[in-house]
């Protein structure tokens, strides 16, 4: 997932991008003409917005947390300049782990249907997912870091471990 959300704004024009992360630094150095971040639940994005717009916001991981995740798409929506870009990452098949709540999980599909009732037209959303019953029993017990000589990148659709997704205003 990380590698392909990486490659998705690299083929767009980011390095002219004003970016917003919700609740993370990950993105800071990738090359954004600006950046800035906010934390979940000091800004809480399903009640708040900033009064600045944004070429892009990044939410990784952040949406399977949140009690309104509706709200919280509609006031992305509303932070994206025109043509602006909404980056969503979410855990599908992973266990439940609170912070301090997770609440919703979605399908690639469910994601789509999501963001087009957050106002992103159905042709601009672009979902992904990936996982295999490998990964999905490993983590019956605990958090795994991926190990090259051990876990397979195979991907079986019907497992998907992570789901994501680039939906353009």
């Amino acid at each position: 997932m990380n590698r392909e959300t990486k490659n998705m704004v690299q083929n767009l024009d980011y390095n002219t991008f004003s970016a917003l992360e919700i609740s993370g630094t990950d993105w800071s150095t990738f090359g954004f003409s600006e950046y800035q971040n906010v934390s979940y639940p000091n800004f809480d994005i399903c009640f708040e917005t900033l009064e600045e717009q944004f070429d892009i916001i990044i939410a990784e991981q952040v949406f399977e947390h949140l009690k309104y995740p509706y709200k919280a798409g509609l006031n992305a929506f509303k932070m994206l300049k025109a043509d602006g870009f909404l980056l969503i990452t979410t855990p599908f098949l992973l266990k439940i782990h609170p912070s301090p709540v997770d609440c919703t999980r979605w399908t690639p599909e469910g994601m789509l249907y999501f963001l087009e009732e957050c106002g992103f037209s159905k042709d601009k959303i672009q979902t992904f997912g990936w996982g295999n019953r490998e990964c999905v029993v490993a983590n019956f017990k605990e958090w795994f870091p991926y190990n090259e000589k051990r876990h397979s990148l195979r991907n079986e659709p019907q497992f998907p471990i992570v789901v994501w997704a680039l939906a353009k205003k």
